[in-house]
């Protein structure tokens, strides 16, 4: 039975409190859904090994939950603050019946981008997915808000960490893996408080196009998924309550998306199922326009 997608999801988010960085699913008062007792799996990434980098909550978990499901195994890249979602995110993995490594560190930092796959490799002998999916976001109400350390720490992770992580992950990677990396609608609305996290979008895209050059010639598929506005713990850090409550009412649809709503894109474009499909940015934004 088809459902209507402007109502299948919560549209409001009354009472929700802002949080600090790095924003807790377990602080959350409307928890999001990650799929958890919705996402079947068709054997689509069976025996292949996956690095997902922001992968404790958010779009993150649920694309663990979605490749687990789909029979791979999977690092989790995350901060240590974030333990205790990403213990979370490791019982549904190892429910789904796939190991799951937990490696937490700040991947600002250049030796743990490195150490982040050496020891995925060194754990399951393989990396056949890359997902560059861990964002910083940084808000400004003026230009001269804009802090020079939280700008160039934004850069560090959105930006700088995937071309690391690439660096490392590929001579690991054989023909047929992939790399898919998180973008934004932001990458083109840009809005005007959203400057630097905005800015680090659009240079996610334009890599991911490049990267896709680069790569093609060793069969090596890039790909990027451009959300909307989505109902993840990024969103309680710098917002208000008022804000929070209506978050996505502005798109077509009328409502905030769902982590679980954009897991079957980067399965997708992991799989077989996407095998043609490189270079890509696919939009899942509530019908907000991406061109």
């Amino acid at each position: 039975m088809s459902t209507d997608p402007r109502t299948s999801q919560p549209t409001r988010f009354p009472g929700e409190e802002p949080q600090e960085k790095p924003g807790f699913e377990t602080k959350m008062r409307t928890k999001p859904d990650h799929g958890e007792e919705s996402y079947v799996g068709k054997g689509l990434l069976q025996g292949q090994v996956a690095l997902i980098t922001g992968g404790d909550s958010g779009i993150g978990k649920a694309v663990a939950i979605a490749f687990a499901r789909e029979g791979a195994d999977v690092a989790l890249s995350y901060l240590e603050a974030e333990q205790s979602d990403a213990e979370d995110t490791r019982r549904w993995i190892e429910t789904a019946g796939r190991r799951c490594l937990l490696v937490p560190g700040d991947i600002a930092e250049r030796a743990v981008c490195e150490q982040l796959v050496a020891r995925t490799v060194a754990e399951f002998g393989q990396l056949d997915i890359l997902v560059n999916n861990a964002a910083a976001q940084t808000t400004n109400d003026d230009l001269a808000d804009i802090d020079d350390d939280e700008m160039q720490n934004a850069f560090q992770v959105n930006v700088f960490a995937m071309l690391r992580l690439a660096k490392a992950a590929v001579p690991h990677m054989k023909p047929g893996a992939s790399i898919v990396n998180t973008t934004s609608i932001q990458a083109k609305v840009a809005t005007d408080s959203m400057i630097v996290y905005a800015t680090t979008k659009g240079a996610i895209s334009s890599l991911t196009i490049g990267l896709s050059n680069l790569l093609a010639p060793k069969g090596i598929r890039v790909n990027a998924v451009a959300p909307g506005p989505v109902w993840t713990p990024i969103q309680p850090i710098a917002k208000d309550a008022e804000t929070l409550e209506t978050l996505g009412q502005n798109t077509p649809l009328g409502r905030a998306g769902q982590p679980a709503e954009l897991a079957s894109a980067y399965v997708l474009l992991a799989s077989r199922e996407g095998n043609y499909m490189s270079g890509a940015v696919v939009p899942i934004t509530g019908g907000m326009p991406m061109y």
